[in-house]
C-alpha cells in the first residue's frame, strides 16, 4: 500500500507550492521536482517540508532586473522524466510554469501510488523519455485525477495552461488545496500518515 491519504496530500502540497513559491522569488527555478527532493524536517522541524538538491536548478531571470530568460527550444531531458512537464519532454527551455507541473504529478503519484507512464519498456533511455513523453501526453488530466477531486485536475490543468513567461498566481494554487482541505473537515494537526504509523509502533 504506496499510497498517502488525502489529508497527508494536501497538507503537503501546501507546502511543496509555498517553497517552490520561495525558491523562484529569488530567481530561481528547481527544475528537478521528485518526491525524493523534498523531505521532512527532524525533531521540532518534523512537520516542515524542505526542498532540496539544486544541482540542476537555474536562473530564470535576472535578479535586478528580472528580465526573463529567452524561450528556447531543443534542450535536451533535465530532471526526472515519470515528473517533468510536457513541454521539458517536447524539449522547452524550462520555466516557473514546469516546476509546478511537476509538483501536480508528485502529488497524483501520492495519490495514486503510481503514475501511468510507469514501468514503460523501452530499450534506450531516448525510447524510454519518448515513450513517457507520450502516454503523459495521451492521458487526459481527467483521467489521471479520476476518482480523486476535482481540485487536482484544476491544478494540472492550470499550471499546463501558464505561458513561458508567465508568473504563477502561487495563491490561488494554495487557495485550491487549503479550501478542499477545510471542506472536508481536516484540521492542521501535522498528524501525518507516517505520524499516526509511528504512534501505532511504539
Amino acid at each position: 500500500d504506496r499510497k498517502l491519504s488525502l489529508k497527508t496530500t494536501l497538507m503537503l502540497a501546501e507546502q511543496m507550492i509555498a517553497r517552490i513559491e520561495f525558491v523562484h522569488s529569488k530567481s530561481v527555478i528547481h527544475r528537478d521536482m521528485k518526491p525524493d527532493n523534498f523531505l521532512m524536517g527532524t525533531g521540532k522541524k518534523g512537520h516542515h517540508v524542505y526542498v532540496v538538491d539544486f544541482g540542476l536548478a537555474k536562473k530564470y531571470r535576472d535578479p535586478r532586473t528580472h528580465q526573463h530568460i529567452p524561450y528556447k527550444e531543443g534542450k535536451s531531458l533535465t530532471g526526472t522524466a515519470r515528473y517533468c512537464s510536457i513541454n521539458t519532454h517536447l524539449g522547452i527551455e524550462q520555466s516557473r510554469r514546469d516546476d509546478l507541473e511537476g509538483i501536480g504529478y508528485i502529488l497524483m503519484y501520492f495519490l495514486r501510488g503510481s503514475l501511468p507512464w510507469q514501468g514503460l519498456k523501452a530499450h534506450t533511455k531516448q525510447e524510454k523519455y519518448s515513450r513517457i513523453s507520450e502516454r503523459k501526453q495521451t492521458t487526459p488530466v481527467e483521467t489521471l485525477c479520476k476518482g480523486f477531486p476535482a481540485e487536482f485536475a484544476a491544478y494540472l490543468n492550470y499550471t499546463r495552461s501558464l505561458r513561458f513567461e508567465d508568473k504563477p498566481d502561487y495563491s490561488y494554487l494554495k487557495r485550491l488545496f487549503r479550501e478542499l482541505f477545510i471542506r472536508e473537515g481536516y484540521h492542521v494537526d501535522y498528524v501525518f500518515d507516517w505520524t499516526l504509523k509511528r504512534i501505532h509502533e511504539n
